[in-house]
Protein backbone atom coordinates (compact mmCIF):
# COMPACT_ATOMS: atom_id res chain seq x y z
CA UNK A 1 0.00 0.00 0.00
CA UNK A 2 1.87 2.77 -1.34
CA UNK A 3 -0.74 5.96 -1.14
CA UNK A 4 0.14 7.31 2.31
CA UNK A 5 -1.29 10.77 3.45
CA UNK A 6 0.31 12.64 5.97
CA UNK A 7 -2.35 14.61 7.85
CA UNK A 8 -0.88 16.88 9.93
CA UNK A 9 -3.59 18.00 13.07
CA UNK A 10 -3.24 21.98 13.49
CA UNK A 11 -4.90 21.32 17.11
CA UNK A 12 -0.93 21.31 17.82
CA UNK A 13 -0.20 24.09 15.42
CA UNK A 14 0.40 27.88 16.77
CA UNK A 15 -3.65 29.08 16.65
CA UNK A 16 -1.44 32.92 16.32
CA UNK A 17 -0.16 32.03 12.73
CA UNK A 18 -2.50 29.24 11.90
CA UNK A 19 -2.69 29.53 8.18
CA UNK A 20 1.35 30.24 7.98
CA UNK A 21 1.86 26.89 10.12
CA UNK A 22 -0.93 24.96 7.39
CA UNK A 23 1.57 26.06 4.48
CA UNK A 24 4.76 25.25 5.63
CA UNK A 25 3.92 21.91 6.84
CA UNK A 26 2.33 21.43 3.89
CA UNK A 27 5.11 22.47 1.68
CA UNK A 28 7.30 19.80 3.82
CA UNK A 29 5.21 17.10 2.03
CA UNK A 30 2.18 16.32 4.04
CA UNK A 31 -0.90 15.92 1.93
CA UNK A 32 -3.78 17.46 4.01
CA UNK A 33 -5.07 19.12 6.69
CA UNK A 34 -6.35 17.79 9.98
CA UNK A 35 -9.01 19.85 11.64
CA UNK A 36 -10.60 18.79 15.19
CA UNK A 37 -13.37 20.25 16.13
CA UNK A 38 -14.52 19.78 19.57
CA UNK A 39 -17.63 21.60 21.22
CA UNK A 40 -17.15 20.81 25.06
CA UNK A 41 -20.21 18.75 25.15
CA UNK A 42 -19.32 15.45 23.42
CA UNK A 43 -15.91 15.72 24.34
CA UNK A 44 -14.92 17.92 26.88
CA UNK A 45 -12.72 20.62 24.82
CA UNK A 46 -13.63 23.43 22.55
CA UNK A 47 -11.63 24.19 19.62
CA UNK A 48 -12.07 25.67 16.85
CA UNK A 49 -15.33 26.00 13.90
CA UNK A 50 -16.07 26.52 10.23
CA UNK A 51 -14.90 30.02 10.22
CA UNK A 52 -11.35 29.00 10.77
CA UNK A 53 -11.48 26.54 7.96
CA UNK A 54 -12.96 29.39 6.10
CA UNK A 55 -10.24 31.72 6.84
CA UNK A 56 -7.36 28.92 5.58
CA UNK A 57 -9.23 28.62 2.32
CA UNK A 58 -8.94 32.43 1.79
CA UNK A 59 -5.13 32.39 3.40
CA UNK A 60 -4.58 29.85 0.45
CA UNK A 61 -4.96 26.42 1.08
CA UNK A 62 -5.81 24.19 -1.08
CA UNK A 63 -4.79 21.13 -0.18
CA UNK A 64 -7.70 18.68 1.12
CA UNK A 65 -9.10 19.61 4.77
CA UNK A 66 -9.96 16.40 6.91
CA UNK A 67 -12.59 17.97 9.61
CA UNK A 68 -13.20 15.47 12.43
CA UNK A 69 -16.51 16.43 14.01
CA UNK A 70 -16.77 15.41 18.00
CA UNK A 71 -19.71 16.95 17.99
CA UNK A 72 -23.35 16.45 18.74
CA UNK A 73 -25.52 16.67 17.32
CA UNK A 74 -23.81 16.83 13.83
CA UNK A 75 -26.35 17.27 11.05
CA UNK A 76 -26.66 21.07 12.05
CA UNK A 77 -22.92 21.86 11.48
CA UNK A 78 -22.57 19.77 8.31
CA UNK A 79 -23.58 21.89 5.70
CA UNK A 80 -21.40 25.16 7.13
CA UNK A 81 -17.94 23.26 6.66
CA UNK A 82 -19.19 22.47 3.77
CA UNK A 83 -19.34 25.78 2.92
CA UNK A 84 -16.01 26.63 4.67
CA UNK A 85 -14.32 24.26 2.47
CA UNK A 86 -13.97 21.01 4.29
CA UNK A 87 -12.86 18.06 1.61
CA UNK A 88 -13.96 15.26 4.07
CA UNK A 89 -16.19 15.29 6.93
CA UNK A 90 -16.06 12.31 9.33
CA UNK A 91 -18.09 11.89 12.90
CA UNK A 92 -18.53 9.87 15.54
CA UNK A 93 -21.67 7.24 15.22
CA UNK A 94 -22.22 7.40 18.47
CA UNK A 95 -22.92 11.35 17.70
CA UNK A 96 -26.10 11.04 15.46
CA UNK A 97 -29.26 10.04 15.62
CA UNK A 98 -29.41 8.29 11.98
CA UNK A 99 -26.21 7.75 10.68
CA UNK A 100 -27.40 6.93 7.34
CA UNK A 101 -29.18 10.19 7.14
CA UNK A 102 -25.62 11.95 8.29
CA UNK A 103 -23.65 10.19 5.69
CA UNK A 104 -26.20 11.12 3.03
CA UNK A 105 -26.11 14.46 3.98
CA UNK A 106 -22.44 14.89 4.18
CA UNK A 107 -22.64 13.56 0.23
CA UNK A 108 -25.48 15.97 -0.77
CA UNK A 109 -23.25 18.90 0.43
CA UNK A 110 -20.19 17.95 -2.01
CA UNK A 111 -18.01 16.29 0.56
CA UNK A 112 -16.21 12.73 1.55
CA UNK A 113 -17.63 11.16 4.51
CA UNK A 114 -16.32 8.86 7.08
CA UNK A 115 -16.99 7.14 10.48
CA UNK A 116 -14.94 7.76 13.77
CA UNK A 117 -14.22 4.95 15.91
CA UNK A 118 -13.30 5.66 19.42
CA UNK A 119 -10.87 2.61 21.39
CA UNK A 120 -14.15 0.93 22.58
CA UNK A 121 -16.69 1.99 20.18
CA UNK A 122 -17.78 -1.20 17.90
CA UNK A 123 -16.99 -1.70 14.38
CA UNK A 124 -20.47 -3.50 14.15
CA UNK A 125 -21.79 -0.01 12.23
CA UNK A 126 -19.79 -0.93 9.61
CA UNK A 127 -21.57 -3.33 8.65
CA UNK A 128 -24.10 -1.30 7.15
CA UNK A 129 -22.82 1.62 5.39
CA UNK A 130 -19.42 0.05 3.78
CA UNK A 131 -21.02 1.38 0.34
CA UNK A 132 -21.29 5.31 1.70
CA UNK A 133 -18.59 5.75 3.45
CA UNK A 134 -15.05 7.35 1.73
CA UNK A 135 -12.63 7.29 5.31
CA UNK A 136 -12.88 5.51 8.19
CA UNK A 137 -11.19 7.22 11.26
CA UNK A 138 -9.78 4.92 14.16
CA UNK A 139 -9.11 6.84 17.49
CA UNK A 140 -6.18 5.50 19.32
CA UNK A 141 -6.69 7.73 21.61
CA UNK A 142 -9.89 9.15 23.47
CA UNK A 143 -10.57 12.41 21.55
CA UNK A 144 -11.01 15.51 23.62
CA UNK A 145 -7.65 15.98 24.14
CA UNK A 146 -4.45 16.80 21.73
CA UNK A 147 -0.59 15.03 22.69
CA UNK A 148 -1.82 11.76 24.20
CA UNK A 149 0.04 8.46 23.88
CA UNK A 150 -0.82 5.92 22.04
CA UNK A 151 -3.19 2.76 22.79
CA UNK A 152 -1.55 -0.16 21.85
CA UNK A 153 -4.81 -2.40 20.90
CA UNK A 154 -5.54 0.10 17.67
CA UNK A 155 -3.36 -1.88 15.92
CA UNK A 156 -5.63 -4.68 16.29
CA UNK A 157 -8.18 -2.86 15.47
CA UNK A 158 -6.42 -1.46 12.19
CA UNK A 159 -5.99 -4.78 10.70
CA UNK A 160 -9.84 -5.56 11.03
CA UNK A 161 -10.86 -2.82 9.44
CA UNK A 162 -8.13 -3.31 6.60
CA UNK A 163 -9.74 -6.78 6.12
CA UNK A 164 -13.24 -5.68 6.17
CA UNK A 165 -12.04 -2.63 3.69
CA UNK A 166 -10.29 -5.23 1.71
CA UNK A 167 -13.02 -7.59 1.24
CA UNK A 168 -15.17 -4.82 0.53
CA UNK A 169 -13.12 -4.25 -2.83
CA UNK A 170 -14.30 -0.29 -2.17
CA UNK A 171 -12.21 3.10 -2.46
CA UNK A 172 -12.01 3.35 1.23
CA UNK A 173 -9.17 5.49 3.03
CA UNK A 174 -8.27 3.99 6.73
CA UNK A 175 -7.35 7.05 8.79
CA UNK A 176 -5.30 6.36 12.64
CA UNK A 177 -5.28 10.22 14.86
CA UNK A 178 -3.82 9.80 18.39
CA UNK A 179 0.10 9.40 19.17
CA UNK A 180 0.96 9.16 16.05
CA UNK A 181 4.98 10.25 15.76
CA UNK A 182 8.06 8.55 13.80
CA UNK A 183 8.51 6.19 16.50
CA UNK A 184 5.28 4.31 15.67
CA UNK A 185 4.51 5.12 12.08
CA UNK A 186 5.76 2.45 10.26
CA UNK A 187 3.76 -0.39 12.81
CA UNK A 188 0.56 1.67 12.13
CA UNK A 189 1.37 1.34 8.72
CA UNK A 190 2.03 -2.35 8.93
CA UNK A 191 -0.87 -2.85 10.69
CA UNK A 192 -3.14 -1.33 7.78
CA UNK A 193 -3.48 2.36 7.87
CA UNK A 194 -3.02 4.73 4.78
CA UNK A 195 -3.65 8.08 6.20
CA UNK A 196 -1.67 9.08 9.48
CA UNK A 197 -3.02 11.98 11.39
CA UNK A 198 -0.33 13.85 13.95
CA UNK A 199 -0.40 17.04 15.79
CA UNK A 200 2.56 17.25 18.56
CA UNK A 201 4.21 14.54 16.49
CA UNK A 202 4.66 17.06 13.67
CA UNK A 203 3.90 20.90 15.08
CA UNK A 204 6.44 22.50 17.16
CA UNK A 205 9.38 20.80 16.03
CA UNK A 206 12.90 23.26 14.99
CA UNK A 207 13.14 26.86 15.17
CA UNK A 208 9.93 28.72 14.90
CA UNK A 209 11.18 30.95 12.12
CA UNK A 210 12.28 28.80 9.98
CA UNK A 211 9.86 27.86 7.19
CA UNK A 212 11.23 24.38 6.10
CA UNK A 213 11.19 23.42 9.71
CA UNK A 214 8.62 20.77 9.45
CA UNK A 215 11.13 19.06 6.52
CA UNK A 216 13.09 16.68 8.58
CA UNK A 217 10.30 15.40 10.80
CA UNK A 218 7.89 14.76 7.86
CA UNK A 219 11.24 13.40 6.12
CA UNK A 220 11.80 10.69 8.30
CA UNK A 221 7.64 9.93 8.69
CA UNK A 222 8.06 9.05 5.18
CA UNK A 223 11.09 6.98 5.11
CA UNK A 224 9.61 4.84 7.65
CA UNK A 225 6.58 4.35 5.51
CA UNK A 226 7.99 3.46 2.85
CA UNK A 227 10.22 0.65 4.81
CA UNK A 228 6.53 -0.51 5.60
CA UNK A 229 5.42 -0.96 2.33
Amino acid sequence: MADFMIAPSILAADFAKIGEECANVLASGTDMIHFDVMDNHYVPNLTIGPLVCEALRQYGITAPIDVHLMVSPVDRIVGDFAAAGASYITFHPEASEHIDRTLQLIKSEGCQAGLVFNPATPLSYLDYVMDKIDMVLLMSVNPGFGGQSFIPSALDKLKQVREMIDAAGRDIRLEIDGGVKVENIGEIAAAGADTFVSGSGIFGKGDANDPHRYDTIVGQMREKLAAAC
